[in-house]
């Protein structure tokens, strides 16, 4: 591990790295002005009861990225790794369906008395993990275009997460981790006629477990609240005080901020119209006091770390780097496109957070555990520059 920090440890990816830093600590404060009232009037805590628990979630997560960046990430295509990755996420994912309790429609979390984790986060980082490792192998070995040897197992792992996740049923984090997956995938090296059979395989395989799901256990999947939101999806105003409540009141905000906003602090829409305004809708919240101009900041930040992301895995040498950045850049910019897109009325509200700036400590702690392997990336890829 000295070695490792010696030999790596001054190709530093600054820009990345403030970049990250500068995310966090602004939705930090975002989380602050944004929970205020809801935590005085719907928990009947002190102001600054969501903005404490954040405090210490980044108090965890800042090592756990320090941590990763200076872990040797070849170590992800070991067996070992693989199989401890796997066991944890589906032990989670399969401990939810009994010990979880609901939250937002869906039994996604799971109480252990000083915490509560979200196993379904576990699986969007842990199985770009995994899947960079199964592929890296395969394509050192010569195997990567080999359909039955080397694309059907891993393929068949993440069918059985998504069936896992849809069925708590949390449809927005089971559609990153499709896309998320496929994206690993595409990163591999696989030629196209192997990847649409792959891609092909995935839908016939979700099909033949989701449809039947779909119709057993109907009642738990379309509830009237998901399908009120897919109602208020196509038109808001027809329920504006049910279903419509939340995107409305999201129109508002955006709507009442201007270019510069109304102020840090003066979010009115905050004041009991947003539900959660600190989690799903916090970019509404930032819309109204800091107007478009802080929109395009936060926007810029995300939109950086995603594009650094794919560069590093366009100019890297290594498979298996290439496939974790790809993989970590693709989870971060369809989690901000499903969260925005949401808001904005773009897609149906899924109830997925903004990456970096929604309050949460799963997300932020395992996010940052993803940066940190993008950052372990980007300083190989930058070693391995200086040597040519």
């Amino acid at each position: 591990m000295k070695s490792y920090i010696k030999k790596y440890g001054k190709y530093i990816d600054y820009p990345l790295l403030f970049t990250y830093l500068a995310l966090t600590v602004f939705g930090l404060i975002m989380i602050y002005s944004s929970s205020m009232a809801w935590s005085v009037n719907y928990y009947d805590d002190s102001p600054d009861r969501f903005y404490i628990q954040q405090l210490i979630n980044l108090a965890i997560a800042y090592p756990v990225f320090l941590l990763a960046a200076i872990f040797p990430y070849k170590h992800f295509k070991k067996k070992w790794m693989m199989a401890s990755v796997l066991a944890v996420i589906f032990t989670g994912l399969i401990l939810v369906h009994f010990i979880g309790f609901a939250a937002g429609g869906a039994k996604s979390w799971i109480s252990l008395g000083f915490a509560n984790i979200q196993p379904s986060e576990v699986a969007k980082v842990g199985l770009i993990f995994y899947l960079a490792g199964v592929f890296s192998n395969k394509y050192r070995n010569g195997s990567i275009n080999k359909l039955n040897e080397s694309i059907i197992p891993p393929v068949i792992i993440l069918t059985a997460v998504l069936l896992l996740v849809f069925l708590e049923p949390d449809l927005g984090s089971m559609v990153i981790i499709g896309a998320v997956g496929l994206s690993v995938m595409a990163a591999s090296g696989v030629r196209l006629k192997p990847f649409v059979k792959l891609a092909g395989i995935v839908i016939a395989a979700a099909a033949v477990f989701i449809v039947p799901a779909m119709m057993f256990a109907k009642d738990l999947i379309f509830t009237e609240k998901r399908m009120g939101r897919i109602d208020a999806f196509f038109n808001p105003f027809s329920d504006e005080l049910g279903f419509g409540f939340q995107i409305v009141n999201g129109y508002l905000a955006i709507g009442s901020g201007g270019l510069s906003g109304l102020g840090l602090g003066q979010s009115i829409q905050k004041l009991g119209y947003l539900p959660e305004p600190h989690t799903d809708f916090i970019m509404s919240v930032i819309a109204e006091e800091l107007g478009v101009l802080g929109v395009f900041v936060v926007i810029g930040g995300l939109g950086f770390i995603v594009l650094r992301g794919l560069w590093i895995a366009m100019t890297t040498s290594d498979p298996l780097a290439r496939m974790l950045a790809a993989g970590v850049a693709s989870m971060i910019g369809i989690q901000s496109f499903v969260n925005l897109g949401g808001l904005s009325g773009i897609i149906p509200l899924t109830g997925v957070t903004l990456p970096f700036i929604s309050y949460g400590g799963t997300s932020v702690i395992l996010l940052s555990l993803a940066m940190g392997v993008l950052m372990n990336v980007s300083m190989f890829n930058k070693y391995e520059k200086t040597k040519k």
